[in-house]
């Protein structure tokens, strides 16, 4: 069993875990929405991959691993070694994206060992004090907002190529397309890691080849031949992707840093769009309880350790172990409180076990407010899958996972159903723990507040089309879990359009420009509301102003209490239509240095 215990508050360590001399760099690649079948060298029969193929052929493979079927929880997982829902993180919106402040990243655990901490890309684990990635121990960050460029969260209008990012929290404007910029920032980072003569871990996480489809023309050219835009681009962005690890595993050797790096290259869940093509006859794709939704690719090269030529791990692993087995490798000892989910792979990796265990594991995808036992499920053992609690299949016999075997083998669906239910129970008590958006701190004020983050049991605006389209009426309104981290008086600017654009509150936007690939969200008119009353919720208390035509914002000024509430805005217009106010801004007193 490899169940623990829940991590109640952050660790704060009272003397360094300093890492061994002559320690390992750390370069983690993990694209988004690329599954298992979309690289050549697994098979598929269009796709070009020609670095990603070279890597595959250096490196020891995980042929069994793991993750969960969407973005958020698999970044959850893997950043802390613990299951997913453990760390509050379940879904990809409706506040459910963000990482408990409780949990302790690789990020932190490696910094207090003495590295240097690199953040590049998608973060998608919150966008407010303290679910940031310079929050939870990266020392420099270069991303984008929410969990995809264009998303609610991120910087008004952004497309894929140009735009601005969050460079260590301040919007950047950038020029070219998004991958290439990540890999940009990230080679700065690792450059300026050697000149100081410092051990850096650099996290490249990148957005692509997430929708919505966009890659430049050089590398969609390859695939003029595919019919369907989305895939042609979701195609292309792979092939990018590839150059951009080609180039920077070319860029390490000639910084003379490629043989004590841990180079790992790695997924986020099944592919989005490649199994029209290829999905190395896996069933189902991302999202599915199916292995086509959580089986991805792991390829890690590390010369100096005896990782640099070919060869394949077929034992049953997953994202929890990639924190404590890269503590491992890198000789940093974990704090003695701090227990995983997963388990260090170390001497399994070496070939000092004969036999990898029968272990059982589990990864779900619930996207819901609030987790729902056995949805989108699957029980894991090197054998067997027990789907949804009810399918049973032999995945060395079926690996397409065809044939449901459950009623030829109760015994096996009992001890897996046995191992899911205390799992379940261990993790039930932790749901009703929410991640909680701290207003008034210093890292974070003013605070910006977006409707990506509303809790809610129907859907949010997520994302900048459905900004643009007013999305609007109860069912599609929610509230933000807050806390208030000084008594004092505190300034709450609504806003329909977020800060940058400088829009009143019922202007009409112009559609943006478009780009290679499918439809920007910004090539979708804005659409013009006409508030006349602004409503703010604080806990039990509703305040209100008139608004005015033309006015930017509507602006209140309270008195709260430290504290944590539920924290609810939005517009009503005349004939009574209601519209969440899509992005809040918060102010308040800030903390002195000194306060805990």
């Amino acid at each position: 069993m490899f169940v623990r215990p829940i991590l109640l508050a952050a660790i704060s360590f009272s003397m360094p875990i300093v890492a061994r001399a002559g320690a390992p760099n750390v370069v983690i690649v993990m694209t988004d929405d690329q599954g298992y079948g979309d690289l050549a060298c697994h098979g598929n029969p269009v796709l070009k991959t020609p670095n990603l193929d070279q890597l595959h052929n250096e490196s020891l493979r995980l042929t069994d691993y793991h993750v969960s079927p969407t973005c958020s929880p698999t970044r959850a997982a893997l950043l802390t070694g613990h299951w997913s829902n453990r760390t509050g993180v379940w879904h990809t919106i409706m506040g459910r994206s963000m990482l408990r402040a409780g949990e302790v990243t690789f990020a932190q655990l490696f910094r207090d060992a003495g590295y240097e901490t690199g953040m590049f890309g998608k973060w998608h684990l919150g966008d407010n004090y303290p679910f940031r990635p310079e929050d939870r121990g990266f020392t420099e960050v270069m991303r984008h907002g929410g969990g995809g460029i264009g998303q609610t969260p991120d910087y008004w209008n952004n497309a894929y190529f140009d735009g601005s990012y969050w460079h260590n929290g301040k919007p950047t404007p950038v020029q070219g397309f998004c991958t290439d910029v990540f890999f940009d920032y990230a080679k700065r980072f690792i450059r300026k890691q050697k000149a100081n003569g410092k051990p850096f871990l650099a996290y490249i996480a990148t957005n692509a080849p997430h929708g919505p489809m966009h890659a430049p023309k050089a590398f969609t050219n390859a695939y003029k031949q595919i019919e369907n835009k989305g895939l042609r681009h979701f195609y292309g962005m792979i092939a990018n992707i590839d150059d951009n690890v080609g180039a920077l595993r070319d860029f390490l050797a000639d910084e003379g840093l490629a043989a004590n790096t841990i180079f790992i290259f790695t997924t986020d869940n099944g592919t989005s769009a490649g199994a029209k093509i290829h999905n190395s006859g896996m069933r189902g794709n991302k999202g599915s309880p199916y292995d086509g939704g959580h089986r991805v690719p792991f390829f890690m090269h590390w010369p100096e350790g005896g990782y640099a030529t070919g060869r394949d791990v077929n034992g049953l692993s997953a994202h929890v172990d990639v924190t404590p087995t890269l503590l491992s490798l890198c000789g940093i000892e974990s704090p003695e409180h701090l227990t995983f989910d997963g388990v260090d792979l170390t001497k399994a990796l070496r070939g000092h076990s004969a036999n990898w265990p029968d272990r059982l594991l589990i990864t779900d995808s619930q996207r819901v407010k609030d987790p729902i036992k056995w949805r989108q499920s699957s029980v894991m053992s090197h054998r067997w899958r027990l789907v949804e609690g009810k399918e049973l299949y032999d995945i060395q016999r079926d690996p397409g996972q065809r044939l449901d075997v459950a009623a030829s083998h109760a015994e096996v669906v009992a001890r897996l159903q046995k191992f899911y239910d205390k799992w379940w129970d261990e993790l039930l008590p932790t749901f009703q723990e929410p991640a909680i958006i701290v207003l008034g701190h210093q890292a974070d004020n003013p605070a910006r507040l977006t409707s990506h983050d509303w809790i809610t049991t129907k859907r949010s605006p997520w994302n900048q089309k459905l900004v643009r389209e007013a999305m609007n009426g109860d069912a599609n309104t929610g509230y933000w879990n807050v806390e208030f981290s000084r008594t004092g008086d505190y300034e709450v600017r609504l806003r329909r359009w977020p800060e940058e654009t400088n829009a009143a509150l019922d202007a009409a936007l112009p559609v943006g420009e478009m780009v290679p690939g499918v439809r920007p969200f910004r090539a979708n008119p804005g659409i013009a509301i006409h508030p006349v009353v602004a409503q703010l919720r604080v806990g039990t208390v509703i305040y209100t102003t008139t608004v005015l035509p033309g006015t930017r914002e509507a602006v209140f000024h309270l008195p709260a209490k430290a504290g944590v509430t539920e924290m609810e805005a939005g517009f009503v217009s005349e004939d009574g239509t209601k519209h969440g106010a899509y992005y809040a801004y918060v102010s308040g007193p800030v903390e002195s240095a000194g306060t805990p």
